[in-house]
């Protein structure tokens, strides 16, 4: 294909995948069980933080943090106090439950989780620049170095797959009911794919990328050429080619 006719493929496929019959079998539907901002804020950014593996199993995961929040995760975190709550996925146990759960606690009292992501002054609006901002403020509470995994690291090259996939759900516009659009300070434009090894060989397949590692450098290959189909909300390609994978069509 040439680049128009991949930018109508690649079009077409977005707009065939991004509808509300998505979040039937996706983690997104737990945030989705929940309406005030701040909920559906700290709901989605666990579920992202745990977000690999099956989706069933990511899935059961949330519906126990579900049952530990109660009605709101913001009146939790808020009125959190360390205790021995047990919660396990995979690599994710109860010390690091314990450490997100007081980080967020102190990034509420100082001004929320959208703030966090703010920019610092002179700053350039990238993802790379609002990732790294959010974590030394997230990794400024007393922790265990090993909770630090759980946290995607671009400067060390990491394609932050989880990040990148919990900042497009807060971001990009709500009207196709996947997406929450709930984050204004940050435009769409500015958001990458979430890369894994599924996004990455589908990419490579129609031939997006030649980088054959799945790290940031291929986010920023990636995401330069689909920024060339659209400019204004690259993300939306996230549901094209994960919705090619899935689907086994090349």
């Amino acid at each position: 294909m040439n680049n128009k006719e991949l930018k109508e493929y690649l079009d077409f496929k977005a707009s065939q995948y991004e509808n509300i019959d998505f979040i039937t079998n996706d983690p997104i539907k737990i945030p989705h069980q929940y309406q005030r901002k701040e909920d559906i804020e700290i709901c989605a950014f666990f579920i992202a933080t745990i977000a690999w593996g099956n989706r069933l199993s990511i899935i059961k995961s949330g519906e126990k943090l579900m049952r530990i929040w109660g009605d709101s995760p913001y009146q939790f975190i808020m009125e959190y106090e360390s205790n021995n709550i047990h919660f396990v996925h995979r690599t994710f146990n109860s010390d690091d439950f314990d450490f997100f759960c007081r980080s967020l606690q102190e990034i509420y009292n100082n001004g929320g989780l959208e703030k966090s992501f703010q920019l610092y002054p002179k700053q350039e609006a990238t993802i790379y620049n609002r990732i790294m901002n959010f974590r030394t403020q997230f990794l400024s509470v007393e922790h265990s170095v090993r909770s630090e995994k759980h946290l995607s690291n671009p400067s060390k090259n990491s394609a932050c797959k989880r990040m990148i996939m919990f900042l497009r759900w807060m971001v990009r516009d709500s009207k196709n009911g996947v997406d929450f659009g709930i984050w204004k300070s940050i435009g769409s434009s500015e958001l990458y794919i979430p890369l894994d090894v599924h996004t990455g060989n589908i990419a490579r397949k129609l031939r997006l990328i030649k980088r054959k590692q799945n790290d940031w450098k291929t986010n920023e290959e990636l995401i330069s050429k689909l920024r060339k189909f659209d400019p204004l909300d690259p993300g939306k390609y996230d549901f094209a080619l994960f919705g090619i994978g899935v689907n086994k069509e090349i």
